[in-house]
């Protein structure tokens, strides 16, 4: 199985919709009483928060990606 990359801002992202989805859940099965408004600041705020953070992982990865060399050992030139 291949690994795919981490990316946080996809985490952030989904962390929050996923409360939105608990909140909406909780109001329907009658468990508290959510108002309309009350979601829209908590999604917007987590695509927001997931946007920054997928911005500043793409600037990390960047900056960490230009500095790298090949391993030891790696053949860097395959034509002889």
């Amino acid at each position: 199985m291949q690994r795919h990359e981490f990316q946080p801002g996809r985490l952030v992202a989904g962390s929050f919709l996923t409360l939105a989805g608990v909140i909406y859940a909780g109001d329907a099965g009658g468990l508290w009483d959510t108002p309309w408004f009350v979601v829209i600041p908590l999604v917007l705020g987590g695509l927001f928060l997931a946007g920054a953070v997928g911005s500043l992982t793409r600037t990390l990865r960047r900056r960490r990606g230009a500095g790298r060399t090949e391993p030891a050992g790696t053949p860097t030139d395959t034509a002889h």
